[in-house]
């Protein structure tokens, strides 16, 4: 279909909820991304730090595709291989206890969510408790998801929602202390903030929250959905700071855009939910567990982690040395190839210009954050290519 016939058809017939990019992507191989006219880009967004493996990885649509020959979806009232090998393997990378498997991040959070609640009920809590939460956080966009998502942008609209959350700063432990009470039954945050600006958890930050959960009994729920399968440099952001949560949530990359998400539990919070407190159709299906299976496989295998671990040093150097170039960017902040630049001013136009006239994809964190979540299989040419690429973007913007 031609670009601009398939654009008009899309704004006819599709909710719009969205402010589309005036691209038409078609296909995908390595770390590029091919348009209907043919048009090659670099793509350092990875459909938002989720094609972790990029596109055409060797084996994985090979191992999508074998699944589908066999069967793609099962009830939850049966047991299917997939699901029990998918979920053996993530228990082994997280040394977490338990898991769930959902269709997406969000609703790896609704049960993350619900694990607290039944946790502080089963205590004899009642339902007069409280959930700590932190301000530029993110964790999706369900009513439950909104409830612990400190934006007010996000959540005016849809009020009234969860209540008794609290709000704390982010690496800022004294205002976690300042909101605790007896009814905190849980803290949520991500380990690494995303769409907040990527901004890392400080050591002592996390540390501390884990030692006031352990002093009060509480949960700690950490979100890894964007930071976490390798991002950081470490398989779970948490594991590089030797802090483990009760609770994680995990989706994104686990399924290199097979939409599978998951909530991990251990100790205490393993056995807070009993059968019928929660449910999903979908969720844990053998098609996403295949693709879960093989990406963790390829994970191991190929050594994903440690390479990120390298290429991730890499881009950090190239990035700081545009942060030392430019007086307008004034930050540079995040892990390895979960990165960000903050700008004096707005980077709608850079991203734009990046995309459309120097076939680059990037996204933004924010006004004025340009986020670099790219494929984890990005090599140094690529950093050199995409640096390349946004400084033109940048000086045909900021004249």
């Amino acid at each position: 279909m031609e670009k601009q016939k398939a654009i008009a058809k899309a704004e006819k017939v599709l909710y719009k909820v969205y402010n589309r990019f005036p691209v038409v992507f078609d296909s995908g191989k390595g770390v590029r991304l091919y348009d209907t006219d043919g048009g090659e880009y670099l793509d350092f967004g990875a459909g938002i730090a989720v094609m972790g493996l990029g596109y055409d990885y060797p084996g994985f649509n090979d191992a999508v595709k074998a699944q589908i020959d066999k069967v793609f979806h099962l009830s939850n009232l049966f047991y299917n291989e997939p699901s029990i090998e998918a979920g053996e393997k993530l228990l082994q990378v997280s040394g977490m206890e338990k898991v769930f498997f959902t269709n997406s991040g969000t609703e790896a959070i609704e049960g993350a969510l619900k694990i607290a609640k039944r946790y502080a009920y089963n205590k004899g809590m009642g339902t007069d408790y409280e959930i700590i939460a932190m301000k530029r956080s993110f964790h999706g966009r369900s009513l439950g998801a909104l409830s612990v998502t400190g934006n007010d942008h996000y959540q005016i609209p849809f009020a009234p929602l969860i209540p008794n959350i609290r709000f704390a700063d982010f690496n800022d432990l004294d205002s976690v202390k300042a909101l605790w009470s007896d009814k905190t039954c849980a803290v949520i945050m991500e380990t690494i903030q995303g769409e907040g600006g990527i901004y890392p958890a400080k050591e002592e930050f996390i540390k501390g929250v884990r030692e006031l959960c352990d002093q009060s009994d509480a949960l700690l729920i950490l979100d890894e959905i964007q930071c976490g399968m390798g991002r950081s440099g470490s398989m779970f952001a948490w594991q590089g700071y030797g802090v483990k949560p009760d609770v994680m949530t995990a989706a994104k990359a686990l399924g290199n855009g097979v939409p599978i998400g998951a909530f991990l539990a251990a100790g205490k919070a393993a056995s807070a939910m009993e059968p019928g407190d929660h449910g999903a159709t979908y969720g844990g299906n053998p098609l996403v567990c295949a693709a879960a299976c093989k990406v963790l496989d390829i994970f191991e295998q190929d050594h994903i982690v440690e390479h990120v671990n390298e290429i991730g040093a890499y881009l950090w150097k190239k990035l700081d040395e545009l942060t030392e170039k430019y007086d307008f960017i004034t930050d540079h902040r995040g892990k390895g190839l979960i990165q960000g630049l903050e700008f004096t001013l707005p980077v709608g136009p850079i991203v734009t210009n990046a995309l459309l006239e120097q076939k680059l994809v990037l996204i933004s964190a924010g006004a004025n954050i340009i986020r670099f979540v790219p494929p984890l299989v990005i090599h140094e040419a690529d950093v050199d290519e995409m640096v390349k690429r946004l400084e033109a973007a940048i000086t045909a913007v900021v004249k």
